[in-house]
């Protein structure tokens, strides 16, 4: 057998003790992982841990793997919200298909356990907005998909709201730009998938009475068509509006989660017509300052919801101090005296459930429900408690075996 594995390959040094030459169907369940989040494959997928990491194991035909491999290295590389690939074991005995191996992206959800969750807040057309916006992220990169669906997209919880990940690339194809026909195709594609997965949820009683599947899902095309336009249109307008008018569209694309790359504007006495070159690459705007300035690495929303407490903090200081405080002062303050009392204060058996930042923006909402009943502020700390003994409890254990969750809360 061979095993071929990217950068950092140490990762893959607890794995190469696996039974690699039988069948996934044939491992015993001893060295496996239960993960409850997993969607519906047409593979067969297992779950393994080791080093404090979970890892994806994909039984898929040897060209197929080196290609999907491949191409989520090239996705990985360039910023793309894509699950990460290890690598691939290729040469297995008696013409076993080819294993490729992807790290376990944390905190996600598939589709269905959204929907079957006691927790359940997302609406399909969340989740349609959701997966259009990797698709259009996915189309500016000149990827054709080739099998967009809710069962090839996980969901990040981010600030209230979810971020979208492609799963299986083994469909993918790369372009250096695609043809309206062929974003058209993958469009269409992605609409047959979405009916017939939410009406299996519905077959299934998952679904509210109130959504009919088939309406929902040929919704997709419009709501791609006016995000794409919104990204990608050139607008035309008078010479005199030109200063306003780009700061406008630059803060909208920023605001939709885009980044910018080249500006064009051509004035002419008639007007000015701006092009932008729209880029996608992560992390956004929001989360390279939150980076910089506290070191904390999180999704966009949860980066501007952060930034807009640390925005608040950084008033009241100086407020209370009667001068001027600098950013990345109350950014060093905000860290120590308010996100980390939160952070620290959510007990071992809770640990893991949600992400640090997105249980953060969680305490953040239950403070402003508490106030508002209560008609008073009642500050952080109360509302982190009350938080994490009514409201955390209720989330589902991400990881369901209790070695690995205490093995990954170590690392």
């Amino acid at each position: 057998m061979r095993f071929l594995f990217r950068p950092p390959a140490a990762e893959a040094t607890g794995l190469l003790s696996l039974p690699w030459d039988r069948p996934l169907a044939e491992w015993d369940p001893a060295l496996l992982l239960e993960v409850p989040q997993r969607g519906i494959s047409r593979h067969v997928v297992r779950f393994v841990a080791t080093g404090g990491r979970v890892f994806a194991l994909k039984e898929i035909n040897e060209r197929l793997a080196r290609h999907e491999y491949a191409l989520l290295g090239q996705f990985e590389e360039e910023g793309l919200p894509t699950v990460s690939v290890l690598g691939i074991c290729v040469d297995r005995p008696d013409d076993q298909e080819a294993i490729l191996v992807t790290r376990y992206l944390e905190y996600s959800m598939s589709y269905r356990w959204l929907f079957s969750t006691p927790r359940a807040e997302h609406s399909a057309e969340q989740l349609l907005d959701t997966m259009v916006e990797l698709l259009v992220r996915l189309h500016l990169a000149g990827i054709f998909w080739g099998d967009c669906s809710l069962s090839n997209t996980l969901f990040r919880p981010d600030a209230g709201a979810l971020a979208a990940y492609l799963v299986d690339a083994e469909t993918a194809e790369r372009h250096p730009s695609l043809s309206a026909r062929l974003r058209a195709y993958d469009v269409d594609l992605a609409r047959e998938r979405v009916g017939a997965e939410l009406l299996d949820l519905q077959f299934g009683g998952l679904l509210p009475e109130s959504i009919d599947p088939i309406d929902v899902a040929a919704g997709l095309p419009a709501r791609y068509d006016a995000l794409w336009e919104e990204v990608t249109a050139e607008q035309v307008f008078g010479v005199d509006e030109q200063q306003w008018r780009i700061t406008e569209r630059l803060r909208r694309l920023n605001d939709l989660g885009f980044d910018v790359g080249e500006v064009e504007l051509i004035t002419s006495p008639e007007g000015a017509r701006l092009r932008v070159e729209t880029r996608v690459a992560e992390p956004g705007q929001h989360r390279r300052e939150l980076l910089r300035l506290t070191g904390l690495e999180v999704q966009e929303r949860q980066a501007r919801r952060l930034r807009g407490d640390i925005v608040a903090f950084r008033a009241h200081l100086e407020q209370k101090t009667g001068h001027p405080v600098s950013e990345s002062f109350a950014a060093h303050r905000w860290l120590a005296e308010v996100y980390q009392p939160v952070v620290e204060a959510i007990p071992r058996e809770l640990a893991g459930r949600l992400a640090p930042a997105e249980i953060f923006h969680e305490v953040l909402e239950h403070r402003w429900f508490l106030s508002e009943k209560a008609r008073r502020d009642v500050g952080t700390p109360e509302a982190t408690r009350s938080y994490v003994a009514h409201v955390l409890p209720q989330t589902p254990e991400e990881i369901t075996t209790p070695s690995v969750r205490a093995e990954l809360s170590e690392t």
